[in-house]
């Protein structure tokens, strides 16, 4: 995927999200897993309700900039990677992403459009001053901060382990998976990173989700270990089987999966980058991102 640090597909992202919204019915599904994995004792039932992950520290107030300096936010995302971008019913721009804006928006008290491009259009549609802000799901990378300012993140995207779920481990690290079969996809920085920590796993490396999604339903791997966010959504999806669960908890080691998801402006904008950073914590302080996440997010990644 070209947003995130670790590849992940449009295609995948959608099929897997659209098999959850069947299986519930196409009704917004409210209550979360464990982000620690279950108990042994019960292995097909979440242990507790998740709690929303947190990316504000409440110590570290932002201060509230000049807002009157603010007039219009023209905010731009992406065309087609639900559920944090799509085109809703109506036409317009739906998702994830595009709430969360509106939200900023509202936080803000500033006139605001969303505009959706594809993809690959954004950064420089930026550039050239046709946008003032994206919001797309946007990794913040050492290249992409050459060309474009960031916020703070605002979501993060993990790395899980999935096993089936009568061998669900509350609890994950190196030593406990000695000698067990770990599959992966190939190139991926999850690859890279199982082989520098988990030396004494048999790592099993795969070509894409699917195989590797099989290899575990047909109990031909252990475990398997990817990006969250689609783990998430595949587990709690029509194509797994309930077959499987989280085992442990995330990991977030930004040298191998990323700073985090921001949103991008200009090279220089500062009073836009500390107005939307000051309008994302107040949104959390009040409880208004952890509404939105709920409506979208079935099963947390973290």
């Amino acid at each position: 995927m070209p947003h995130l640090t670790a590849p992940l597909s449009h295609v995948t992202v959608r099929a897997a999200w659209t098999g959850c919204a069947i299986a519930a019915g196409l009704a917004v599904v409210l209550a979360f897993g464990s982000a620690q994995a279950q108990t042994p004792a019960r292995p097909a039932v979440e242990a507790a309700p998740q709690a929303v992950p947190g990316f504000w520290d409440p110590r570290r107030r932002p201060d509230r900039p000049d807002l009157s300096r603010l007039t219009v936010i023209r905010f731009l995302t992406e065309t087609d990677y639900p559920p944090f971008n799509f085109t809703g019913p109506d036409g317009n721009p739906a998702g994830f992403n595009v709430d969360l804006a509106r939200s900023l928006c509202d936080e803000i008290k500033v006139t605001c459009t969303i505009q959706m491009r594809r993809f690959e259009t954004l950064v420089d549609a930026i550039t050239s001053n046709r946008g003032d802000a994206i919001i797309a799901s946007l990794a913040v990378t050492p290249q992409l901060r050459a060309r474009l300012d960031f916020t703070d993140p605002y979501y993060r995207a993990p790395a899980r382990f999935v096993s089936r779920r009568d061998a669900v481990m509350p609890e994950v690290r190196p030593e406990y998976l000695e000698g067990k079969k770990i599959g992966v996809i190939a190139g991926t920085s999850h690859e890279a990173y199982l082989k520098a920590m988990f030396t004494d796993a048999e790592i099993k490396s795969y070509a894409n989700d699917d195989t590797l999604r099989l290899a575990l339903r047909r109990s031909e791997v252990d475990f398997i270990f990817g990006d969250a966010i689609a783990l998430a959504f595949w587990i709690n999806g029509t194509d797994s089987g309930e077959c499987c669960a989280f085992s442990g908890g995330p990991f977030v080691e930004s040298r191998y999966f990323g700073e985090g998801i921001g949103i991008g402006v200009r090279k220089g904008n500062d009073l836009l980058r500390q107005s939307l950073n000051w309008a994302l914590f107040r949104i959390w302080e009040k409880g208004r991102f952890t509404d939105l996440w709920l409506r979208y997010f079935s099963i947390s990644p973290f």
